[in-house]
């Protein structure tokens, strides 16, 4: 996994009057390295279908949808993946009721991240790298030289783990991040202030402008 970890949060998309099927759609025309949809607010009912509408649109992008929290929807969705975090189900409750569900967790520090290694999920996410405004209670600041360390910490135990940087990150740091990270994922600068059909097409151009960069950047390039 390596490049742009796009990520399609539907509070954010419904506040702006945008179809999160469109969208995600506009975001895999840009082939990022992995997609995620990200759905804190809604039912588990509009959650599941918005599931399973991605579903086949990635499969036939070839990039991996993970859902965010819930092993569940994604299993019943058929989506390959789901992202957790601390408070979540641990990695090997979701590997027992889903064996082959590609799981990232979430970690924040280096205590999370040596926890984090034992369940040896498919990938580790580490942040906020910056502050970021799309959690409401947020966990500290890790940095650029935070990330740095965490990063070097999961790749010198298991060096065929991917670090997922996120938490922050814009156009401008996107690939100095991307050089500590293998993957960094993004949900507020995939946003802008278009409307109607110039939004999915500047979702389109900021993802594949995002990717770019982080491949391109130094780790990306090795």
């Amino acid at each position: 996994m390596r490049g742009l970890y796009a990520i399609a949060d539907v509070e954010a998309l419904d506040r702006r009057g945008l179809d999160p099927v469109r969208f995600a759609e506009a975001l895999l025309a840009a082939r990022p390295a992995a997609l995620q949809l990200r759905d804190k607010a809604s039912g588990a009912r509009r959650t599941l279908a918005l599931l399973r509408a991605i579903a086949p649109l990635a499969a036939r992008a070839g990039v991996p949808l993970f859902a965010n929290d819930r092993a569940d929807l994604a299993l019943l969705a058929g989506a390959p993946g789901v992202h957790v975090g601390q408070d979540d189900l641990p990695v090997r409750l979701v590997r027992s009721i889903g064996p082959a569900l590609r799981v990232g967790l979430s970690t924040h520090d280096a205590e999370q991240v040596d926890g984090a290694l034992e369940d040896a999920p498919d990938y580790i996410a580490v942040g906020p790298i910056f502050p970021t405004s799309s959690k409401d209670k947020p966990s500290p600041v890790v940095g650029v030289d935070g990330l740095a360390q965490l990063a070097g910490r999961v790749h010198g135990a298991r060096p065929g783990t991917p670090v997922v940087a996120i938490g922050g990150i814009t156009p401008a740091t996107a690939a100095a991040v991307g050089a500590l990270a293998d993957a960094v994922a993004v949900i507020g600068a995939l946003l802008g202030d278009e409307a109607g059909a110039r939004a999915y097409e500047a979702a389109t151009e900021r993802a594949r402008a995002l990717h770019a960069a982080i491949v391109g950047s130094s780790r990306g390039a090795a």
